[in-house]
């Protein structure tokens, strides 16, 4: 196999615009066009203004519970709130991520933190949904906060772009955060002019969604802000230059290639672990979450 193969695109998704509750979030996948890139489930874009009357204890996403998956926050903008009902509180701001394990199910919240308005009244966050191996899925759950300090860092020699390892190996740097299954994710600053090459294993599912700006990709084009870019398994590695100040978030992984059930908050393997998830909540076997 050639040293650098860059991979061709597959689809270009377009992340239409959602009403979900109380916000409005931009969806590039799950769609009509694709379904469940695996292991890769759902991906939220959401922006917001944080109104200067907020209320920290009830704005945001409240008590929820999940089983069966990681969903995991990536914050752009302002700051995050997590609370979860196997006790664990902390704030996560800027640049930093909240990664949680929900395995056999666990109740957690997301709200804005009190002093948002210190910084800059916004928040832009991702969310994302890993799907977990079914080996896994009855696992303690898990929370894993990292700061944007935290994070191993690929800088280019010319200061055109920073790349910032969540998980996985990128280069020569390793992510702080384990996951349960191979999962590559980092997010990218890039300038205008900027040309980024990334290695990525061949048999990964590999993602790259534009929060902002634009970029054009050798052999296909442009690729423009709220778009995701899922590339073919035909290299191991993706290329691009940027054409405008880009933000954007890199995910590559392994798929697992198992059923996959979902309703709602819970992802598992069958219809009957579904309603065995459904009937835990109710009986309360996730635990409570009082939030103080």
């Amino acid at each position: 196999m050639e040293t650098n193969k860059p991979r061709s695109v597959q689809a270009l998704l377009h992340a239409k615009e959602y009403p979900m509750g109380k916000l409005r979030v931009r969806q590039p996948f799950p769609s009509h066009y694709v379904d469940y890139p695996d292991p890769f489930i759902l991906l939220h874009h959401a922006d917001m203004k944080i109104s200067e009357f907020f209320d920290p204890k009830n704005d945001g996403v409240g008590p929820h519970p999940h089983r069966g998956f990681s969903p995991v926050t990536f914050i752009f903008k302002g700051g995050v709130h997590h609370r979860d009902s196997f006790g664990n509180s902390s704030v996560v701001l800027e640049g930093g991520v909240q990664w949680m394990n929900a395995g056999r199910g666990i109740i957690h919240s997301e709200r804005p933190p009190e002093n948002i308005h210190d910084l800059g009244g916004r928040q832009e966050i991702i969310q994302l949904w890993v799907n977990m191996p079914a080996e896994n899925k009855m696992d303690t759950p898990a929370y894993y906060p990292l700061s944007a300090e935290e994070m191993p860092v690929i800088e280019d020699p010319n200061g055109k772009y920073i790349i910032r390892v969540v998980t996985g190996n990128l280069g020569d740097k390793k992510g702080k955060i384990p996951t349960l299954s191979p999962v590559n994710s980092a997010t990218i600053e890039a300038q205008a002019g900027a040309e980024v090459n990334v290695d990525l294993p061949e048999n990964h599912t590999s993602i790259l969604y534009l929060l902002d700006g634009e970029i054009e990709i050798p052999g296909y084009g442009p690729a423009e802000m709220h778009h995701a870019v899922l590339f073919k398994n035909d290299g191991n590695s993706i290329t691009f230059t940027a054409k405008k100040n880009t933000r954007m978030l890199l995910l590559s992984g392994l798929p697992l290639n198992e059923p996959m059930a979902s309703h709602g908050p819970f992802v598992m393997n069958n219809e009957t672990q579904l309603l065995e998830a459904m009937r835990d909540y109710q009986l309360g076997k996730m635990g409570i979450l009082i939030e103080e």
